[in-house]
């Protein structure tokens, strides 16, 4: 089974605002930059589509790590999900719908296909692939902002 490296990190500007997501794929020397956005969307959003695009982006079953510097996410994935399901997709209250259900749902799809290691890495604390990562996801939410600010 591959062993497959994916660094992942989602940007908005405003929140809800422009948003971008930015992905890298790196298995052994190779690696693979993936990025994307949406015109109206939340930094949670981002970081969920950034991990769903990546996993997606995979043609076979792989061994992965997975570096995020989302909690949402990866609490989301190793603690809360089994009870979402388990509860409808409602939250601890059983009240409330799970936020971003269908990125959720999309999420949970795909996991089963990979045996994946989640690690948390802070953002902006000098990360090299976090820094890139996070440098795709500001310019894909830049773009659907319809401002074009240079980075000086």
């Amino acid at each position: 089974m591959p062993e497959i490296e994916i660094f992942t990190d989602g940007a908005c500007s405003g929140n809800p605002g422009a948003g971008g997501w930015g992905a890298i794929l790196r298995c052994g020397a190779v690696e693979k930059e993936l990025s994307g956005g949406e015109k109206e969307t939340t930094n949670n959003r981002m970081e969920l589509t950034a991990v769903i695009e990546a996993l997606l982006a995979l043609k076979k079953e792989c061994c992965i790590t997975l570096y995020t510097d989302s909690r949402y996410v990866m609490d989301g994935v190793t603690s809360w999900l089994p009870n979402w399901k388990k509860n409808g997709w409602r939250t601890t209250n059983k009240k409330s719908q799970v936020k971003n259900i269908d990125l959720w749902q999309k999420l949970d799809e795909l996991l089963p296909r990979h045996q994946i290691k989640w690690v948390w890495v802070k953002g902006h604390n000098g990360h090299p692939e976090n820094e890139r990562v996070d440098t795709l996801a500001r310019n894909q939410a830049k773009s659907f902002s319809g401002i074009n600010t240079p980075d000086f």
